[in-house]
């Protein structure tokens, strides 16, 4: 039997998601852009009531959401379509260095084309930033400011709105890469004081190829140019035909997430803090990576990420996915070119520690059976490779 620990890469769509999606998949089929017809104008009728979910899920307003294929479009639409509309006196960016690849390409691009780039390094252990060095970074020619909410290797939380009022007082714009956050965390972007904010619905047990970014048209219009052009949907901010089905599996994924998530929060902390402790009985010289496990404010309750001295990491994964276990050492997106973690690095980890490291990533489906099993294969595999 395989137990699936790698939610933070992707999540198993849950059966009522899929059971939503199913008429817009078969016999409801229109184009939700052609309202000429019946069957066209059902389509925008759901795509609309998926849009009004999705926004009272963030504490958003409907117009507020533009529909994507997911976090790293909406990450390239957020940072990218902002630089294309920032005047030609505020071409610097600041960022972190533990921010998903979704975020550090498309800096890193506009770092090639004549933009100033500042990425901030973390509290070495934890991966926290402080809001003072963010404040310290900005320039009168800084228009963006992009950090994650929560990091989806060491599940580190960041001082959002503490970071936001600073932004915010020198006239700067505020992304936030919330692709882990839904169904795990309180997500309300008027509280973290998100002018931009990215989502992905496979990271929250709905489909993917399916995603959004929050645009704030309230108070500080965040305002942003498209990188996609064609039929103008989305108030031509990304045009293309509508995914009716994975919109509406979207929707009801984070009404799911929202409505379950003081139980499953609980319930997710109590699995994740007994795994650490069986492994950590049971393997000696294991360590802990990122912050502590003892607050949510500052980690997410789903994720552990721990480093094994003693083995190889590359050998190490193997031997557990041979026993049956799906977990990683890092992010999913960068699996393909096996590297150490650049998150593990910037906390201070050396190759060797960040090679020899395991991601956790606990959900919903996720038993305590499974919990108690995955411990005993894990200490398995690694008093197997030692004693080679």
């Amino acid at each position: 039997m395989t137990i699936y620990l790698d939610n933070h890469s992707t999540t198993r769509l849950d059966p009522r998601v899929l059971e939503a999606m199913l008429p817009w998949l078969t016999d409801h089929y229109g184009n939700a852009g052609s309202v000429t017809h019946e069957m066209g104008r059902e389509a925008r009728a759901a795509v609309d009531a998926a849009r009004d979910t999705l926004a009272a899920a963030i504490g958003a307003g409907p117009r507020e959401i533009v529909f994507t294929s997911g976090a790293t479009e909406s990450d390239n639409l957020a940072i990218l379509g902002l630089a294309a509309r920032a005047p030609a006196d505020r071409r610097h960016v600041v960022t972190v260095a533990t921010e998903h690849h979704a975020v550090l390409d498309p800096v890193g691009h506009l770092e090639r084309t004549g933009f100033q780039v500042t990425r901030l390094a973390v509290e070495p252990g934890t991966g926290r930033v402080a809001p003072d060095a963010v404040a310290a970074a900005l320039r009168p020619d800084t228009s963006l400011v992009s950090v994650m909410l929560a990091n989806n290797e060491i599940g580190v939380v960041q001082d959002i709105a503490a970071l936001a009022e600073r932004v915010h007082a020198r006239g700067t714009v505020l992304h936030v890469d919330c692709a882990q956050a839904i169904g795990r965390m309180p997500v309300a972007v008027d509280t973290l004081g998100a002018d931009l904010a990215s989502f992905s619905a496979h990271k929250f047990h709905g489909p993917k190829g399916a995603g959004f970014l929050y645009v704030r048209r309230r108070d500080r219009v965040a305002r942003i140019a498209p990188l996609v052009f064609g039929g103008g949907q989305e108030r031509g901010l990304r045009s293309g035909t509508l995914d009716v089905p994975g919109i509406v599996g979207m929707a009801e994924a984070a009404r799911l997430a929202v409505e379950g998530l003081a139980s499953e929060a609980s319930r997710q902390r109590g699995l994740r803090d007994r795994l650490w402790t069986l492994l950590h009985r049971d393997i000696p010289g294991i360590a802990l990576n990122g912050p502590p496990l003892d607050d949510p404010a500052v980690r997410l309750v789903n994720n552990l990420n721990v480093r094994i001295p003693g083995v190889d990491g590359q050998s190490l994964l193997a031997t557990l996915s041979a026993a049956g276990l799906a977990l990683s050492s890092g992010s999913a997106c960068s699996s393909e070119h096996p590297r150490p973690s650049h998150v593990l690095l910037a906390i201070g980890l050396t190759d060797d520690e960040a090679r020899a490291s395991l991601r956790f990533g606990l959900s919903r489906f996720t038993t305590g059976a499974e919990i108690d099993e995955a411990a005993l294969r894990i200490a398995a595999g690694v008093a197997k490779l030692r004693d080679i």
